[in-house]
């Protein structure tokens, strides 16, 4: 139940005086409800009563039946307003919920971000908080309302037909109702969070298999992949069979538990009557509470059965945990002979390479697919575990992630564009004068493609659409430019251009970046005049 500590506190803050309104009127509701049915209750054994002893005329039913028009009413007012008070700041803490666990993620180093699938984690964060919804509504709300219901009308009875009838009520009701919550949380957590997980990889294989189809079909795995995800679908109603199995077998108690209360306001009401301590009329108003208070139970059903669902989410949002300092780490030694001279931009020492680069080179990485040309600029970067790589006399890992993005740039092979407009996308790398936007793109021959669209405030669609493949790469490129790094990491930069165009990038670069130490991978080019020499990287 402590994992769900931190969500309820946060949508009770987020609308408290509403979420207050709101627990007030779902109290009212069903005392409403209780006194509605026992006032008909005592109502029609009093006319009853009073039409057999022949007194029908001289009783009084204006005021009661006004007070049952009262609190059906009022009743159904009540429920509205509850309704609108409780879902409202529900709603507005659910939102409130999903913009801070998206921030969380956006300001994640990039060596978390490296980890992270986009669509896994967008599709998890949407259903852990869909999930998280009856947290309030579901669980903590009727709780609480059953409770304080159960405390008023045991003194409200105690105080009309007396202390016995009030604490058969009471002792029938909340340990037993306790019981069977208790059972049907421990057979339903288990089975609720397998659900709401193998929910979860059933989306994301869905929407995977939707992306990669044309994959699939053409390595003829289709079929195969259908199954997994039919498989999963079967795990999934598996679970839900054995949550619905327990929830039957709760409500099942419930209404064994509501006619065993029933029974006894019955007997001991009866007792009472001939014991000519009460009328009848008083007496059955504990037999006609004890059915309304059954409307204090059922709620709750729901919200235990999905209780192994919401604490589930609960650990994977992990709302509330207070973040780890980070620890101081020692610093690396550095990795060039002088040890009193000034460390080179890079220098790396894994065997059989050992190579450096000192600002102002441009160093060609060569080696067949699957060298490992793309791994090793990983590890370069910061993106992944790496050893024997010092970045000015440190370690990437040594390096607070703000200041090694001040000193490396990558370009992967495969750069990410957004839709909205080309300054837009720049704006993503730094914050420049116009001038100096219009020189990156001129480095990389780009600047004329884009007047001619527009200029910098021309849309682009989502992943950069409209734009060729060898224009988007060339803007990520540009947007390297203008942040001007200590040391710049190219990913096959000339991959998917022509000769001449390939050249005049180059070329552009190295003008464009005249100090930089730069470390390209390539599979052609390496003999361009701009790289001061090659490297081959061998299997």
């Amino acid at each position: 139940m402590k994992t769900l500590f931190p969500i309820i506190q946060m949508i009770l803050a987020a609308a408290p005086q509403a979420m207050m309104r709101g627990a007030v009127l779902s109290v009212l509701v069903l005392l409403m409800g209780a006194a509605l049915l026992g006032l008909s209750g005592w109502f029609i054994t009093a006319t009853g009563l009073a039409g057999i002893a022949g007194l029908g005329i001289a009783f009084d039913v204006f005021r009661p039946s006004a007070g049952v028009r009262f609190l059906a009413l009022g009743r159904t007012a009540a429920r509205y307003g509850e309704h609108v008070f409780t879902h409202d700041a529900t709603l507005r803490a659910l939102a409130f919920l999903r913009v801070r666990l998206l921030r969380r993620q956006v300001w994640l180093d990039s060596r978390a971000l490296s980890r992270l699938r986009s669509e896994a984690v967008l599709t998890r964060i949407i259903a852990d908080v869909d999930a998280l919804d009856g947290v309030v509504l579901r669980l903590l709300l009727p709780a609480v309302a059953a409770l304080a219901t159960h405390l008023i009308v045991f003194l409200a009875i105690g105080w009309l037909a007396g202390w016995a009838i009030a604490c058969a009520l009471l002792a029938g009701y909340i340990p037993l109702a306790i019981l069977i919550f208790w059972q049907l949380a421990r057979r339903s957590i288990k089975p609720s969070d397998r659900a709401e997980k193998e929910s979860q990889s059933l989306r994301r294989g869905v929407i995977d298999m939707i992306r990669n189809r044309q994959s699939l079909i053409l390595d003829a795995r289709l079929d195969d992949r259908e199954a997994d995800l039919l498989s999963l679908d079967g795990n999934i109603r598996k679970a839900a069979q054995q949550l619905d199995r327990a929830e039957r077998g709760a409500a099942l108690a419930i209404t064994m538990l509501v006619t065993l209360v029933t029974a006894c306001a019955l007997g001991l009401g009866g007792w009472l009557v001939a014991q000519g301590v009460m009328g009848p009329a008083v007496g059955v108003i504990g037999i006609f509470v004890a059915l309304a208070l059954a409307e204090t139970l059922m709620p709750l059903r729901r919200g235990i059965a999905d209780y192994g669902k919401m604490a589930g989410a609960a650990k994977r949002i992990g709302y509330g945990e207070k973040e780890k300092p980070e620890k101081s780490k020692p610093k690396s030694p550095l990795c060039h002979e002088n040890a009193g001279a000034s460390p080179p931009v890079l220098a790396v020492r894994k065997a059989p390479l050992t190579f450096i680069i000192e600002p102002g080179e441009a160093v060609a990485l060569t080696g067949a697919s699957g060298s490992g040309k793309t791994s090793l600029l990983m590890e370069i970067a910061g993106l992944a575990e790496s050893s024997g790589i010092a970045i000015l006399g440190r370690a990437p890992a040594d390096w607070p992630d703000s200041s090694l993005r001040d000193l490396v740039t990558m370009v992967p092979q495969r750069s990410v564009l957004l839709a909205g407009t080309i300054r837009e996308n720049f704006n993503l790398a730094a914050d420049v004068p116009e001038s100096a936007l219009w020189q990156a793109l001129a480095a990389i021959s780009l600047d004329a493609v884009i007047r001619e669209r527009g200029g910098l405030d021309a849309p682009l669609g989502e992943a950069g659409a409209g734009l060729s493949g060898g224009q988007a790469q060339r803007l990520a490129l540009a947007r390297a430019i203008i942040r001007q790094p200590q040391l710049l990491l190219l990913d096959e930069p000339t991959e998917g251009l022509d000769e001449a165009t390939a050249d005049r990038v180059l070329s552009g670069i190295r003008r464009a970046l005249p100090q930089t130490a730069i470390l390209a991978t390539l599979h052609r080019n390496a003999n361009h005049p701009m790289f001061d020499r090659q490297i081959p990287l061998l299997l």
